[in-house]
């Protein structure tokens, strides 16, 4: 059952946490907080997303605080480091805040850099982590097919694990997966399953060798959970720069997954150089565990967003309620 919007507003907080390094343009990350009868919860869909892609985000924050979560096949979560489009003088700094991790997720394509920025930064990635490290890297979707091709083919050379969301559409990830195939670097999709009507196209067009599942924008654990039984193919469980309270949502979404064979982007709580707690989902050792997360009210309190932005949040919470209460 959906709850009323006075139960969710009755304790609803807004933070706005700085980060280590600009990331998705971002110095700062808002997220609205919420408790529920199962626990803490979060809705934090980036703020350009309009209120019909928020609503699913209210939705998997419902079903993490108001639903009990499904059986756990595993109590920690094997996650990668984060590497955000920065110089590659910066590289060693960053991965240092992932201790333990062997895999490392390499942001590219930024449009205010040029190939040879990502070519570098990769270069330090594999120089850092040695020969047997994994790397992935995530282009957003922000090439085009020739784009893609002429940068994957560049990139290939430091021994890639796979690479999401190369472009946008799904036509273009099925074109680029059929014009790379000699170089025999997966494709994995990401916007192309969390932001579309139909989560399905890429796995019936054969678009995409792997999927990139998050919670959030899936309208939550059991939707989620759906969509990775009915295509079959291997999952990455990700997060969209969570507090510690939406990775708790995703670890325990990746702990549902049988087969999990991949590292999984939830360790990105070593971005951010605030939390709304003191023990926060870090990696250790590579992994991070599968438990809720309570914040500290300190931190909510030393970390609450301005006036303005606290007001701007709950109208857009009371938008996406509406939209649910309407289905």
């Amino acid at each position: 059952m959906l709850p009323s919007l006075d139960e969710l507003l009755g304790s609803a907080h807004v933070v706005s946490l700085k980060l280590f390094d600009r990331f998705r343009g971002l110095d700062n990350r808002e997220a609205l907080l919420l408790e529920g009868p199962e626990g803490w919860t979060e809705f934090s869909p980036f703020v350009e997303y309009d209120d019909a892609e928020a609503a699913n985000w209210l939705r998997a924050a419902i079903d993490f605080g108001w639903q009990s979560t499904p059986h756990a096949l595993r109590t920690s979560i094997p996650v990668n480091a984060t590497v955000p489009a920065v110089p590659a003088g910066k590289v060693a700094e960053v991965l240092a805040r992932f201790p333990g991790c062997r895999t490392a997720k390499v942001k590219v394509a930024s449009p205010d850099q040029a190939l040879a920025d990502d070519v570098a930064r990769v270069a330090e990635v594999r120089r850092v982590l040695g020969p047997e490290g994994r790397i992935r890297i995530d282009a957003n979707g922000l090439w085009n097919v020739d784009e893609a091709e002429h940068a994957i083919h560049a990139l290939s050379a430091f021994d890639l694990e796979y690479v999401e969301q190369p472009c946008m559409s799904v036509p273009e990830l099925a074109e680029i997966r059929q014009r790379t195939t000699y170089l025999s670097v997966p494709i994995a999709a990401d916007e192309s399953v969390r932001k579309s009507g139909d989560p399905l196209a890429v796995a019936r067009a054969g678009a995409a060798d792997i999927l990139v599942i998050k919670a959030q924008p899936l309208g939550g654990i059991r939707a989620a959970l759906s969509i990775i039984g009915q295509t079959g193919l291997p999952v990455v469980v990700s997060s969209a720069l969570d507090t510690s309270i939406g990775l708790s949502m995703g670890a325990h979404l990746a702990a549902s997954v049988p087969g999990l064979y991949f590292d999984c982007g939830l360790g990105t709580a070593s971005l951010l150089a605030e939390d709304v707690t003191d023990n926060p989902l870090l990696p250790v050792a590579g992994a991070i565990p599968v438990r809720r997360v309570v914040p500290d009210a300190a931190l909510l309190t030393q970390h609450a967003a301005s006036p303005e932005r606290r007001d701007w949040w709950l109208a857009r919470l009371a938008r996406s309620h509406a939209l649910l209460a309407a289905e």
